[in-house]
């Protein structure tokens, strides 16, 4: 009987060790990423009794002529367990709606993450001005489930949060990818983010297609251009700039911070 037990573990042991031997690990590539806001939702979230006359009309006339979901592209790069996170350049004709320029509607960010520091970079572009926001890593209390989906071909695992108080995050990042990364700031979990929305902003960012390839950590550059600052330091400035706005300056306040 003895004898048996030994050779079950003895098999169970060696099957464990071939798929170890087996399993393949990213850790250096490309991810294109699509960033996808419903703009129908955002834009009636706008609309109230004060403004509903020239806010009514003007929603008519933008679904008469855009698609109810803006679409946009950016890639994640990554090796040497940095990231850097940047837009594709949208070459579709712009838009004739100011809705359009709404900071969601945009790609604002150009974020570089070293986890080996624990330092980020981000390029923001705030009205006409652009800032270089230099500071720790975003510092995210995730919780993970174990609701599963697959994503870009990767097994992904559920994970929720709470970000700036109020605005709620659902993540799904897998370990295959064991870089800490995400779109925009959104880090902090036992693998790479390859889809993530904020349902309440009507926003998500999916992962289409994963790269896996060595990346020359030369092509990862730290963005250079900007007024430097630090997330406190935009925290005020914006406050200062949207004293009086109302709930309007609000839901700008939001996505200049993500």
């Amino acid at each position: 009987m003895k004898k048996h037990i030994l050779i079950l573990l003895t098999c169970l042991f060696s099957g464990s060790v071939v798929f170890a031997q087996n399993a393949h690990f990213t850790t250096s590539g490309t991810i294109e990423f699509e960033k996808k806001v419903n703009m129908y939702a955002v834009i009636q979230k706008l609309i109230t009794k004060n403004n509903e006359s020239w806010y009514a009309p003007a929603f008519e006339s933008y679904k008469k002529n855009n698609p109810q979901f803006k679409t946009m592209k950016s890639t994640l790069t990554f090796g040497g367990n940095k990231t850097l996170y940047a837009p594709v350049e949208d070459d579709s004709p712009p838009s004739n709606s100011w809705f359009s320029d709404m900071p969601l509607a945009q790609q604002i960010n150009t974020a570089y993450t070293d986890f080996n520091t624990g330092l980020s970079t981000t390029n923001k572009k705030v009205f006409e001005e652009t800032f270089l926001v230099k500071d720790t890593a975003r510092r995210i209390n995730w919780k993970i489930t174990n609701e599963t989906r697959e994503i870009a071909g990767y097994t992904c695992r559920r994970a929720n949060a709470l970000v700036m108080d109020s605005i709620y995050v659902v993540a799904f990042y897998s370990d295959e990818i064991p870089v800490s990364g995400g779109p925009e700031s959104f880090t902090g979990l036992p693998g790479m983010i390859l889809g993530l929305a904020l349902p309440h902003e009507n926003v998500t960012w999916f992962a289409t297609k994963v790269t896996d390839t060595p990346v020359p950590e030369a092509t990862l550059k730290i963005p250079a251009k900007g007024k430097v600052t630090t997330y406190s330091g935009l925290k005020t400035t914006l406050t200062k700039a949207m004293e009086g706005w109302g709930e309007y300056g609000k839901r700008f306040f939001k996505i200049y911070l993500l």
